[in-house]
């Protein structure tokens, strides 16, 4: 348990962002904390109560431990903190996300006979981020690259969307995509792109066994055509009901949990 008295409490809508960016949501910030990648400085909670539920009272604790400022604030306030994000009464102010050094990552790969990196070819939407971030994490993926102009960034809104997993999960920002993955093919990964075409096959087709890349395209663009041409295979998922358009996220998983039925 922390110790209260060395607590800072403040009631009021006073906003202290001066650098950093707000995590809301009760599992990103619960994971925030766990992780313990970031700086934090202060946490809005609901006002205490004896009976509370478990997540709050387990996050309330940590604050109180880490001697964090804790604020209570009127939805309204906080919804506008939180630019009207799911936050569920809760908000951890902490410094930004922590990217990794692109030659870090690449050291992984090489050291890891069953490497999994993830590309994401300049995907823009941060529901379609998080949620990959969130199943990376999940199947214990060695990193994610994403570009670093025309694309959404590991912002709080795709922190709220991995549920906390992107606080977990190793992402590198890079420049350039296609020298990225040359850097990562030297370090021995085949790359599979999720796209369509004549020289696609059936994702269940591919051996994804041994050191892997997935690369995964922008909604409704797919993968741009300099990435493409660095893909070794390429990859479809079947759709016999006709509906020829499957959300990045969900695509992304599918393979990703295709390849741990092929490691299995």
């Amino acid at each position: 348990m922390g110790n209260y008295r060395n607590t800072r409490h403040h009631k009021g809508p006073r906003e202290l962002v001066t650098g950093g960016e707000w995590i809301y949501g009760r599992n990103p910030v619960e994971e925030a904390l766990a992780a313990g990648r970031r700086t934090a400085s202060e946490i809005v909670l609901p006002p205490a109560f004896p009976d509370e539920d478990d997540q709050i009272r387990r996050i309330r604790d940590e604050a109180h431990s880490r001697r964090l400022v804790v604020r209570t604030m009127e939805r309204d306030q906080l919804d506008k903190l939180t630019r009207f994000g799911h936050h569920q009464g809760v908000a951890l102010k902490t410094t930004g996300y922590p990217y990794i050094g692109f030659d870090e990552l690449v050291q992984s790969a090489s050291d890891d006979e069953n490497a999994l990196v993830l590309i994401l070819d300049h995907l823009e939407d941060p529901q379609n981020v998080g949620s990959i971030l969130r199943t990376a994490c999940a199947v214990g993926a060695t990193g994610v690259v994403i570009p670093e102009d025309r694309a959404c960034g590991i912002t709080p809104a795709a922190v709220r969307a991995s549920a906390g997993g992107a606080e977990h999960i190793r992402v590198a920002h890079v420049v350039n995509l296609p020298r990225a993955m040359e850097e990562l093919k030297e370090a021995g990964l085949w790359f599979t792109g999720l796209d369509w075409g004549e020289d696609a096959k059936t994702y269940t087709k591919i051996d994804f066994r041994g050191k892997v890349g997935l690369v995964v395209g922008a909604e409704g663009k797919g993968i741009s055509r300099l990435v493409r041409e660095k893909c070794d295979f390429i990859a479809e998922l079947p759709m016999p009901g006709g509906f020829e358009s499957l959300n990045a996220g969900v695509a992304a998983a599918v393979a990703m949990y295709e390849i741990v039925r092929q490691r299995g």
